[in-house]
């Protein structure tokens, strides 16, 4: 008992210097070289491989899934509709008490609480990916779907794990780090399933048969499938986070109350008035990346780029540069703080709407889009490590999954609905009225991150 106070008081104290910018006077500032070897520990190794296998089945069940059942003769009002799908992402919050609570017979006592819920989800994606693969939605769109809802839900599940199992694995100084490899792991399979998947069905088509060809998306979405092989031997071969003792229910009422109201309620509690202030910098943070970002591939249609330049410039070069980002923001948040790097992601990310603005009045320019992609990636990796981490250090141990899905959750939901207006303003407007006004949504999150810095918001002693 002596000793969790003690640590726990060690390291409340590390944080609260962090954020009030003292250093103790007896520790020395860490080399550039020290710095950056935590990205070749064992964590940040799984993080990485682990951040592959969430990043992987998002884009098969929205962008190239849409592009599969265009190809298909499927009408564009139907693909609308199962964007849907994606909700599932948004939601996770509703069942993260269960995944943070409730043990799976047989692979909790065998694997541990975190590394079983990791495993059965990524059976539902592969197992999702192969039954989408199997139907041709130019014959029966039904099967197809729900291939994608079980990979949808498989996906969030995955991430609602995957959340807790980063969380519990360091301590606060290291959270970045991991960040920064979870979010190289996710690009990296973001290529793969976006570029590569598309790859894969070309290569694999026949040249006796012209058109649409089931047999090409077959192939791919099985390549893909097989992909998330990597995240199962890493949730194999990882050990579990060290396991928490939680207090025994009496009865299921007591157990409710612990799985779905105490992590909302230890937050209340640990923050009182000021979690009004940090829900509100979650909610709006990302704002600007959002709600631009549903225009972009409108954009650069608009402006004729090619299919080969948008894919080698955004899909390739651009998540290249979001992983430089996301290695800076990590280490210099390890030297100078959270706080100030989510400020400095905060202007980055609206200043970089700025430049597609610029880009508008250009038309075409190619190198243009290339400098353009540039700085806007590298800030966007930049403020996802700093912001990662901030949400990171917010959450009880206790009920990690649980609060760092709602967290996660909450970030997307008024950028989203904004978002849905997109079209409608920019038709009103044009772009580069409507990249300028997403700029300015940037504003008030730099008031909030300043406020939240003042207010020098730190996890309490039991985190």
């Amino acid at each position: 008992m002596i000793r969790r106070v003690v640590h726990g008081g060690a390291r409340w104290l590390g944080y609260h210097r962090r954020m009030t910018k003292q250093e103790p006077n007896d520790t020395p500032r860490k080399s550039w070289l020290t710095t950056l070897k935590v990205y070749l520990e064992p964590p940040s190794v799984r993080m990485l491989l682990l951040g592959f296998a969430a990043g992987l089945p998002l884009l098969l069940v929205l962008g190239t899934l849409s592009f599969w059942l265009r190809e298909a003769g499927i009408d564009r009002t139907t693909i609308g509709y199962l964007s849907w799908v994606g909700l599932a992402y948004a939601f996770k919050w509703m069942w993260a008490p269960l995944v943070d609570r409730l043990p799976i017979p047989v692979l909790t006592r065998l694997l541990g609480r975190r590394r079983s819920w990791l495993l059965l989800s990524q059976l539902a994606i592969v197992l999702g990916l192969v039954a989408m693969s199997f139907n041709d939605p130019q014959v029966a769109l039904t099967p197809v779907v729900w291939g994608a809802l079980a990979v949808a839900f498989g996906s969030a599940t995955q991430d609602i794990a995957l959340d807790a199992f980063r969380i519990e694995s360091a301590d606060v100084d290291r959270q970045a780090a991991l960040a920064a490899a979870y979010q190289t792991g996710y690009r990296l399979a973001m290529i793969w399933a976006g570029a590569g998947v598309l790859w894969i069905a070309a290569h694999a088509e026949t040249s006796v048969v012209t058109g649409y060809q089931h047999g090409a998306w077959h192939t791919a979405y099985l390549v893909m499938a097989a992909s998330m092989a990597l995240g199962v031997v890493t949730v194999l071969a990882s050990p579990e986070p060290l396991r928490r003792v939680l207090p025994p229910a009496k009865n299921a009422v007591d157990w409710l109350r612990g799985a779905l109201v105490e992590p909302f309620a230890d937050f209340l509690r640990r923050y009182r008035w000021q979690a009004v202030l940090i829900l509100a910098l979650i909610a709006t943070y990302r704002i600007s990346d959002v709600v631009m970002g549903i225009m972009a591939n409108p954009f650069y249609v608009d402006m004729g780029y090619s299919k080969a330049e948008v894919a080698t410039v955004t899909k390739v070069y651009g998540v290249i540069m979001t992983l430089a980002g996301a290695f800076v923001g990590g280490a210099l948040a390890m030297r100078l703080g959270v706080m100030r790097v989510l400020l400095l992601g905060a202007v980055l990310s609206a200043a970089s709407n700025l430049l597609f603005s610029l880009l508008s009045t250009r038309g075409h320019d190619l190198t243009g889009l290339i400098l353009v992609i540039s700085a806007d990636n590298l800030s966007s990796g930049i403020a996802s490590a700093a912001f990662i981490a901030y949400l990171s250090s917010l959450t009880n141990v206790n009920y990690s999954a649980t609060q760092y899905a709602l967290f996660s959750s909450m970030m997307l939901l008024l950028p989203k609905f904004l978002a849905g207006y997109s079209g409608r303003y920019v038709d009103a407007f044009g772009y580069t009225n409507f990249f300028v006004a997403t700029a300015l949504l940037g504003l008030p999150v730099l008031l909030l991150v300043w406020l939240a810095s003042q207010a020098k918001l730190a996890p309490s002693p039991d985190k």
